[in-house]
């Protein structure tokens, strides 16, 4: 492998002008508005790409269709898509028209969540070797940072990352048992892509956005030799809980990263 739960509905706005929603249902705009037009537009497209109305990869409506669906001005519905986009929900291709984001596109998949660099300022996405796979029972910081119960079932994934054939990154890797029934180590040999379009096409988890916490550590042993450094060398360890839509936390993943040749990047606008 290169590196690679369907929530319950929100309440629906209450009334203003009324619009076809997901499915061909009967929606509201919310009146006289506490949110922009356009804000309210765009919660109802989430809604539609939470209840996978559209699939990852598909074209979602033509501006002029979604304003006589809605009621309301091209230039609204705009904005909206405008404000999808900005959030990576949807991509935009021009002539071809608007597509539901997945973690296939290049810009998605290989360096919106992937934060380590070489020191030369070049991009490079590593290679991925899968050290582990287990079901096990989740200890109670990860029942508490997923929302689980204490002993609850997850899947526990370690894997080395490789940049130009050396080991830099240990990902320790958590995710909901629920969420990803049938994870083997086959199943994820056999995909080809990175590891959120696994978890996407495998398993219909999509990825929106993650929380992290940096800090410096020391390797041990088991670490060390996996990372061939020394014991005790420093790391730094990036721990993330990544969301789903309703802000459902779907993976907690430690990221060890030796930092000999790389560093971790993050643009700030």
């Amino acid at each position: 492998m290169i590196d690679r739960m369907p929530p319950a509905d929100p309440a629906p706005p209450p009334a203003h002008p009324r619009a076809a929603g997901p499915a061909g249902t009967r929606r509201d705009l919310a009146a006289p508005a506490r949110e922009p037009l356009y804000a309210q537009v765009q919660a109802l497209l989430e809604h539609g790409l939470e209840r996978a109305e559209w699939k990852p990869g598909e074209a979602i409506p033509s501006e002029l269709d979604l304003a006589a669906r809605f009621g309301v001005s091209q230039g609204t519905v705009r904005k909206a898509i405008e404000a999808l986009a900005a959030a990576n929900r949807v991509v935009r291709r021009q002539g071809k028209g608007t597509f539901v984001a997945t973690h296939t596109e290049e810009r998605s998949s290989n360096f919106r969540f992937l934060r380590i660099r070489r020191d030369d300022g070049e991009y490079e996405y590593p290679a991925s070797r899968l050290v582990e796979l287990k079901r096990a029972r989740a200890g109670a910081d990860a029942a508490r940072a997923l929302e689980l119960r204490s002993g609850e079932g997850v899947y526990l994934l370690r894997r080395v990352l490789e940049y130009g054939g050396r080991p830099v990154i240990l990902d320790e890797i958590t995710l909901p048992a629920a969420r990803f029934r049938g994870l083997t180590r086959a199943r994820y040999d056999a995909f080809r892509g990175s590891m959120y379009g696994f978890f996407e096409a495998e398993f219909g988890v999509h990825m929106l956005r993650a929380v992290e916490r940096l800090r410096a550590v020391s390797a041990d042993r088991a670490t060390a030799a996996l990372l061939r450094v020394a014991a005790g060398a420093p790391l730094l360890a990036v721990d993330r809980v990544t969301y789903t839509w309703g802000e459902r936390p779907v993976e907690l993943r430690r990221e060890l990263a030796s930092t000999a040749r790389h560093h971790y990047w993050n643009e700030l606008a």
